[in-house]
């Protein structure tokens, strides 16, 4: 079933388009704030649950309390920094023959997964490094 048009929910799809750093919904509704001055935090939500449930952007949980969200619903990865939170793609071959291992000692039909790396982005890294020197 479509939705019909709202400029709101059409203006945080193109921001989302414009990232690659997962934003979360409080990171969405500060930058839509500033092409719709009266949107509130409330109707953000729920056009980003709507364009979720749409299958038109995807909800990660990675984990820190909060949701982030991707314009990119192709299958891929996601690596979370310990240190900043940024929730970074990753670029690498497609690791679905984990299926296989998986379902191998299981008694069932394993339908997918959901794969999130964690560790210290080179970012981080590169601050350390200057920090201790």
């Amino acid at each position: 079933m479509a939705t019909k048009y709202s400029r709101q929910r059409e203006e945080i799809k193109a921001y989302l388009a414009s990232r690659k750093d997962h934003p979360t919904a409080d990171n969405v509704y500060m930058a839509i704030r500033r092409q719709i001055p009266n949107i509130s935090l409330g109707t953000v939500y729920r056009n980003l649950t709507m364009l979720v449930d749409a299958g038109e952007i995807t909800r990660l949980r990675v984990g820190d309390g909060v949701d982030h969200f991707d314009y990119d619903t192709s299958p891929h990865y996601h690596f979370v920094c310990t240190e900043c939170g940024s929730v970074i793609d990753l670029d690498m071959q497609n690791i679905d023959s984990i299926l296989k291992l998986a379902g191998a000692g299981f008694d069932g039909k394993i339908a997918g997964h959901v794969t999130y790396f964690y560790g210290v982005c080179g970012n981080c890294c590169k601050k350390e490094n200057t920090e201790s020197n």
